[in-house]
C-alpha cells in the first residue's frame, strides 16, 4: 500500500487549497481513508475521514464547514477542499488509510503518507 500526498504550499488567510491523496495497493471502499495534521509541539490530529463501505464523511469540529473530504474512486484519489484557511490550519497534512470505523483516531490506521505541508500566513 502506498499513499501520496500533495496540493500544499502557501496560502493567505482565507484562502483555499485542496490537498490530494493518490492510493496505490488498496481497494477503495474498502478501507477509511483519513486526513489528518500535526503542527510543531502538537499531537497530531484528526481533519476529515471518509469511512469504509459507506463512504460516509466525518470532520473535526475546527473544520466543519470549511473543508469537503471526496473520493475519486476512477482515479484512486481522497481530496480534501480546504477553504477559509486560518492561521491554526497550518502544519503537515497526512491521508492514511485503515481498516476502522473510527476515522479521526489516528492509531485505528494502518498507513501512511509522508505527508504535505500547508503553511496559513499573510
Amino acid at each position: 500500500v502506498q499513499l501520496v500526498e500533495s496540493g500544499g504550499g502557501l496560502v493567505q488567510p482565507g484562502g483555499s487549497l485542496r490537498l490530494s491523496c493518490a492510493a496505490s495497493g488498496l481497494t477503495f471502499g474498502d478501507w477509511s481513508i483519513g486526513w489528518f495534521r500535526q503542527s510543531p509541539g502538537k499531537e497530531r490530529e484528526g481533519v476529515a475521514g471518509i469511512r469504509r463501505r459507506s463512504n460516509s464523511p466525518f470532520y473535526a469540529a475546527s473544520v466543519a464547514g470549511r473543508f469537503t473530504i471526496a473520493q475519486d474512486n476512477a482515479k484512486n484519489t481522497v481530496n480534501l477542499q480546504m477553504r477559509n484557511l486560518k492561521p491554526e490550519d497550518a502544519g503537515i497534512y497526512y491521508c492514511a488509510a485503515g481498516l476502522c470505523d473510527r476515522m479521526l483516531v489516528s492509531t485505528e490506521y494502518q498507513y501512511w503518507g509522508q505527508g504535505t505541508q500547508v503553511t496559513v500566513s499573510s
